[in-house]
């Protein structure tokens, strides 16, 4: 049933974003030193602004994570909380046949 309240209430899948972190993190740390090495600094920099990015991303979503069930629910908690107001919904109208 769709109660109209999906994009206010949407979640984000934490421990995806996580992993997905995770494997940014590599590519960035490696990228950086692999840069560096090959004498290539304005790559080097790029890739250390993006591991930093990551780095404060990874940041946010471990405490997301740990906050609790508010951020992260588990299989017993529901998807939202059904908002207090019921809208009507409108009958199906049928149209003439042309």
């Amino acid at each position: 049933m769709r109660t109209g309240s999906e994009p206010a209430t949407a979640r984000s899948a934490l421990r995806a974003r996580f992993w997905l972190s995770v494997w940014g993190l590599v590519w960035a740390v490696f990228g950086t030193v692999a840069f560096a090495l090959a004498g290539r600094p304005g790559w080097a920099i790029a890739c250390g602004v993006l591991w930093l990015v990551i780095t404060v991303d990874m940041a946010l979503i471990l405490r997301h994570i740990r906050q609790g069930p508010h951020y992260q629910p588990g299989r017993g908690i529901p998807p939202y909380r059904p908002p207090d107001e019921h809208y009507p919904t409108r009958p199906h109208q049928r149209r003439p046949p042309p």
